[in-house]
């Protein structure tokens, strides 16, 4: 592995900036704006965001006003759309006054992560409940039953922890380490549904350091400017809203997979392999991850036969430590069992999804069984990107082993017949540190992050059982339709009206040559 000079264009810190100039022309306002976005986020979040039935916050007067009213309810609404989308334009706008990317982007980067991120660490969860689950999940552990096999219905009045009615029956997918995560958190704070709240969201902030420490190295090793990457991966929205607001437990899987990734590139393989397993332990999708760094570790020139030899190495040195982490925990590898259970089957917005619902519509439009001829489209999804896994597997330049790697996981998330925003927040980083040119590339990244963040806005709201209507189905419908419609009209203005960012979306970029070294 060898490092390479930053490539030219934006991407050379030292090309286009005169002497004593400022790098960073005047982050202040975009960091006030997205701080603003956050705090609506924050305020927003208290009426709509999700709180566990048995939550002591539900009976605060503030509370009960922005959950039971409908001009709360309303105010909630607006505020978390237009937070959210604020939140993208000052990200976009942060990009837009970087003259150099220098050492101060950097560090006008890491501003935004504190101050966007810091109201999140306080919100109520937004845009996801599985923090509830993993409350339940935690709470089976310490009540000793095995989560592999039983659901949280298996606990006492497991419907006040707040999780998704799809965690009563369905077993945990989630490795060893991350189970062991949830005991923990939910024995020290005696189930306490804010407290333990607060400790994942601890648990994810350690994730998020992992990847602003190690996204920077890993550019640097493919000689892509590190400070660009830093900016494109962790004062994303996307990034920060899902593993902040959202509490998902993959800030720290992507994160111990990124440093793990950094290791074994820099030929400290065992403890690169460590650190994989560690992050396959919390959630195995990153099992991708091992065949690629089998071929760091076997070298440049290596034939076929040395291949094998360590991939064998790999595989047997990852198995041997969740092998033993099964042992220690009594579960074994129940999660294999389990990772079918969350998520709904398909979705509209992904290709593969879309194709099946369109053949399952026809198939029943003529009397045949539709969801037989679904399920063949995502199988045959599933088939294709485990072909393109092994392709990228056996086929490619050294050079481009984590471009191939970053491929390879693509492959798996947009094949898939879902697609959740947070595994498109997996690919964000390997595509940042391998490169994402300043063209189409990037365009197509601020595309896909507006439109999960208007997505976010309108997908997951808890309205109050008890708001005054007589219909809280059409209620919630109404709800999501003025989230939608507000964050997708914020979203028209950035892209068509906005004299600042239109350009971001339609103008051509000078090309930024940035070839993955590994």
């Amino acid at each position: 592995m060898t490092a390479s000079v930053p490539a030219t264009g934006e991407m050379a810190p030292a090309a286009t900036a005169g002497a004593g100039a400022a790098e960073v022309d005047n982050p202040r306002s975009p960091l006030l704006a997205g701080f603003a976005g956050s705090m609506f986020m924050l305020i927003g979040s208290l009426g709509v965001g999700w709180l566990a039935p048995v939550s002591e916050l539900r009976r605060m007067p503030l509370f009960i006003w922005m959950r039971a009213e409908a001009a709360g309810v309303a105010l909630s609404i607006v505020l978390l759309a237009v937070g959210g989308m604020l939140l993208v334009r000052a990200w976009l706008r942060l990009g837009q006054r970087v003259r150099v990317w220098g050492p101060e982007a950097s560090r006008a980067t890491l501003m935004a992560v504190i101050a966007w991120g810091l109201p999140m660490m306080f919100s109520v969860p937004l845009f996801s409940r599985d923090v509830y689950a993993y409350i339940g999940q935690g709470r089976l552990m310490v009540e000793g039953f095995n989560p592999y096999e039983n659901g949280i219905s298996a606990l006492s009045n497991y419907f006040q922890l707040g999780a998704d009615k799809m965690w009563t029956e369905a077993p945990v997918p989630y490795g060893q380490l991350f189970l062991w995560i949830e005991q923990f958190v939910v024995w020290s704070t005696n189930v306490h549904p804010e407290a333990s709240v607060m400790l994942f969201r601890v648990v994810a902030l350690a994730g998020v350091a992992l990847c602003i420490i190690y996204v920077p190295k890993l550019a640097e090793l493919h000689g892509i400017n590190p400070h660009r990457a830093l900016w494109l991966t962790a004062a994303n929205p996307l990034f920060l809203t899902n593993f902040i607001a959202s509490v998902h437990n993959d800030a720290l899987m992507i994160g111990l997979a990124l440093a793990g990734l950094y290791y074994s590139a820099t030929r400290r393989v065992v403890r690169g392999i460590v650190l994989v397993t560690l992050s396959i332990a919390v959630k195995p999708i990153t099992i991708v991850f091992l065949p690629f760094i089998g071929l760091l570790w076997a070298g440049k020139d290596a034939g076929w036969l040395r291949r094998f030899i360590f991939w064998g190495l790999t595989a047997a040195l990852s198995l041997g430590i969740l092998v033993l982490m099964s042992l220690v925990n009594g579960f074994g590898f129940g999660w294999i069992n389990g990772l079918s259970a969350p998520g709904s089957i398909s979705i509209w917005y992904a290709p593969v999804g879309l194709i099946g619902m369109v053949v399952a519509s026809l198939g029943n439009s003529f009397d045949l069984d539709g969801a037989a001829f679904a399920d063949i489209v995502f199988d045959a999804g599933k088939l294709l990107a485990v072909g393109i896994v092994v392709w990228q597997i056996f086929r490619g330049d050294y050079q481009r082993i984590m471009r191939r790697l970053t491929l390879a996981l693509a492959a798996v998330v947009l094949l898939a017949p879902i697609i959740q925003s947070w595994y498109v927040v997996w690919l964000i980083p390997l595509f940042a540190v391998t490169g994402i040119r300043n063209d189409w590339q990037v365009k197509a990244l601020y595309f896909v992050v507006s439109f999960f963040m208007i997505y976010a806005i309108s997908d997951q709201l808890e309205v109050f059982p008890y708001l005054q209507t007589e219909d809280l189905g059409f209620a919630l419908a109404l709800a999501r339709v003025a989230a939608a419609v507000t964050g997708l009209l914020f979203g028209l203005y950035l892209v068509f009206w906005d004299p600042r960012t239109r350009t971001l979306f339609r103008k051509t970029h000078e090309p930024v040559v940035e070839r993955p070294i590994i």
